[in-house]
């Protein structure tokens, strides 16, 4: 789903919404989200999942084309982690289709 299908889905299931509202509605989310992350909290979802920081430490990489060691500074990437509703609707919903699990 992308974030223009976010909106239409929105717009569609809340018929007071114009599609700009829609469209101001998740963009005020997601920039909520995203300055939440930027200055380091933890967001969690109820029945959906958490996102939160992690590290990366810095290490010693490798340049594929010369093979010269290259130093990579440390990151800090945003990690999703689904709640328990989430990962069971998933499975579900995997099971029923007859998933990847399935032969």
């Amino acid at each position: 789903m992308t974030r223009s299908d976010l909106v239409d889905e929105l717009a569609s299931r809340f018929g007071q919404l114009t599609q700009r509202d829609a469209e101001f509605a998740v963009k005020a989310i997601l920039d909520a989200m995203n300055e939440a992350l930027v200055r380091g909290h933890r967001i969690e979802i109820r029945g959906f999942g958490s996102f939160s920081i992690n590290r990366r430490p810095p290490r010693m990489g490798r340049n594929p084309r010369s093979g010269q060691s290259v130093a990579i500074p440390e990151k800090r990437v945003p990690h999703f982690k689904p709640g328990k509703a989430l990962r069971e609707a998933v499975d579900q919903r995997a099971q029923r289709a007859g998933g990847p699990d399935k032969p």
